[in-house]
């Protein structure tokens, strides 16, 4: 269960942000090195994570009066999250933009990855805060850390795997739309699982 649990959390989260999903997405399109991104981006992910299920679970033996601030915070986030992507499904507001970008060597590539991975704050607000305070929870931490990282995994796989053909797939608005609206009720699915887990 607490497998289970990470990975779908850790799926619907990073499935939601944004801004490095489309970035991945654009570079991987326009040409650029798929798998220094992919690597990149899970790594960063996956180690995120693990810094925060365990350091979430040092506080629950050190500081455990503020694990439930942790958890309403996480639910917060997550229908903040989901209000953000249903927005977005109404409005028909996403979409990819592609730019024709110039082959950089794979350093380079890596660097760009780094940055946008490690300096957008919701990465830490949802690995770090929310995950880690839902792995202090679970029955068996270690499981749901591991199911989390298989859900990264799987999203950075596929997404710079089959980078070319969802440049087909989701070039229509009207697909976007569906695919937050997914999002946006996968989110609402986990914080109703956080609250009553609280």
């Amino acid at each position: 269960m607490s497998f289970f649990s990470g990975m779908m959390l850790g799926l619907s989260l990073i499935i939601a942000i944004g801004a490095q999903n489309i970035w991945v997405l654009s570079q991987c399109m326009a040409g650029a090195n798929r798998l220094v991104i992919g690597l990149v981006c899970i790594i960063c992910d996956t180690s995120l994570i693990l810094i925060g299920v365990y350091a979430a679970s040092e506080l629950q033996e050190w500081l455990p009066e503020f694990i439930p601030l942790f958890t309403w915070g996480g639910i917060i986030l997550l229908l903040y999250l989901a209000y953000g992507s249903l927005s977005r499904a109404i409005k028909g507001t996403s979409g990819l933009q592609l730019k024709t970008t110039i082959k950089a060597t794979w350093w380079k590539t890596a660097l760009a990855a780094l940055a946008i991975s490690l300096l957008n704050p919701h990465v830490y607000l949802d690995t770090v805060v929310l995950l880690g305070s839902v792995g202090a929870l679970q029955p068996d931490p270690t499981l749901f850390a591991l199911g989390a990282c298989l859900g990264s995994i799987i999203w950075f796989t596929s997404l710079v795997g089959f980078a070319p053909k969802l440049k087909v797939i989701l070039n229509s608005p009207a697909r976007w739309r569906v695919f937050d609206f997914g999002i946006a009720s996968l989110l609402v699915m986990v914080a109703a699982q956080l609250f009553l887990m609280a």
